[in-house]
């Protein structure tokens, strides 16, 4: 015969019969009563020896008042024993039935093991073995037979013990287990909160970007209309261009967000350093003259600080466009020993005072990576500098390969249509 036609060997518990038994745990005690009763009734129904006297109601009554006290064993677990201790000689006086086990007294002693505090059932359990001893000896019992009440006590009260310990450990256990549910939905939020906070920094760069530069590009192409249609009409298109890239973007940003309800959505790769040519074209077409230099051996960097690199190398470009009046910017990209250095050097008008989101948002990128950001007016007081330093993560290893940049003092062949500045 299969497994299949055998069944299940043990059925569970209904669900409703244990939320029953948890919410009524008196229904249990009534229920070990009953059970206990049963056991202490044989001795009427079977036949007795021949010489004994016979059973009575009196005598079923009598053992049934031990009986009796077990309902409430769970709320007065130590009152109970007492009161079953003490009705026991009331069998003897009345001539009842031997009972093979203490049945009453067994329950007693376990319920004391699993329910009360230690002092109290350690005090509990001298108590009930210097009962059973002279207990023993006054019905006249053999040494075998006292040993056996003893045994039988002491396995009663290590059950109780081994209950309250599992007990214990189940509540341990749902206890970390909400613990753990806690943290997992604490960690939860505030990885949202971060996600949030770097997708807001991703879009305020994307647009702070653009905006400023299309600005630039739309006065400079203003201006040239009549002068220089030429020149004019390649400032539009720089800002058509600028336009596109950064919907681009922005449709990428959003698509992180979109991500849970479309899984198969494609997404772009992040900015690298690989970009920055592409990025420094958009800047020149604004007019902006730049050089871009680079330096060191380069190195396999995490995906995560080649798009931070990107866009620290965005946002200095974006405030030197937006608050000075620089015609030149210098960006060097540097391999050292132990770091990325990233610098941005521009000719405008140098240090204001003060500082806003653009300043903050650098360090903040620069933190998480265990960077520092330096700031300040440039050589000789002139223009301004922003300096970075990202380290390398412990990993990191140089690659040997070339840089994705221009040759180091290259300028884009472009008019300075207009002015830019300095963070």
């Amino acid at each position: 015969m299969s497994a299949a036609h055998l069944g299940p060997i043990r059925a569970p518990i209904p669900l409703a019969v244990r939320q029953l038994v948890a919410s009524k745990p008196w229904l249990t005690d009534l229920f070990v009563a009953l059970l206990v009763q049963l056991a202490v009734s044989i001795p009427f129904v079977v036949e007795r020896p021949p010489g004994e006297s016979a059973l009575d109601w009196l005598d079923y009554l009598t053992t049934t008042l031990t009986v009796v006290p077990l309902v409430w064993r769970r709320r007065a677990p130590v009152s109970v024993l007492l009161i079953v201790f003490a009705a026991h000689p009331l069998i003897v006086l009345t001539d009842g039935p031997g009972q093979p086990l203490p049945y009453t007294g067994l329950v007693c002693a376990y319920t004391v093991a699993a329910q009360s505090p230690p002092r109290v059932r350690q005090f509990t359990a001298l108590g009930v073995l210097a009962t059973v001893t002279p207990s023993s000896a006054f019905n006249g019992s053999s040494a075998r037979e006292l040993l056996f009440s003893l045994f039988v006590f002491c396995a009663a009260y290590a059950m109780g013990r081994l209950t309250d310990t599992r007990r214990a450990y189940a509540e341990a256990l749902e206890e970390r287990a909400a613990h753990l549910e806690r943290a997992a939905r604490i960690e939860a939020e505030q990885a949202a909160v971060r996600e949030r906070a770097r997708i807001a920094r991703e879009m305020h760069d994307i647009l702070s970007h653009a905006i400023s530069l299309m600005i630039v590009q739309s006065e400079a192409g203003a201006a040239a209309v009549q002068a220089a249609p030429q020149r004019a009409e390649a400032a539009f298109d720089a800002i058509s261009g600028t336009g596109r890239d950064a919907m681009t973007q922005l449709r990428r940003m959003l698509g992180l967000l979109r991500e849970a309800e479309d899984p198969g959505q494609g997404r772009e790769p992040q900015p690298s350093l690989a970009a920055l040519p592409r990025l420094l074209d958009q800047v020149r077409a604004g007019g902006l003259k730049i050089t871009y230099g680079t330096g060191g051996a380069p190195r396999a960097l995490p995906l995560d600080m080649e798009a931070a690199a990107y866009r620290i190398v965005q946002e200095a470009l974006t405030n030197v466009v937006k608050h000075a009046t620089a015609e030149h910017v210098d960006v060097q990209v540097t391999f050292g020993a132990e770091c990325l250095e990233l610098t941005v050097l521009d000719d405008g008008r140098g240090p204001q005072g003060g500082g806003g989101h653009g300043l903050l948002g650098l360090r903040e990128r620069a933190a998480a990576f265990a960077g520092e950001v330096s700031t300040g007016a440039g050589p000789g007081g002139k223009g301004f500098r922003v300096a970075v330093r990202l380290p390398f993560p412990a990993r990191s290893e140089p690659t040997g390969t070339t840089h994705p940049s221009e040759p180091t003092g290259s300028t884009h062949p472009s008019d300075n249509l207009a002015t830019g500045g300095v963070l």
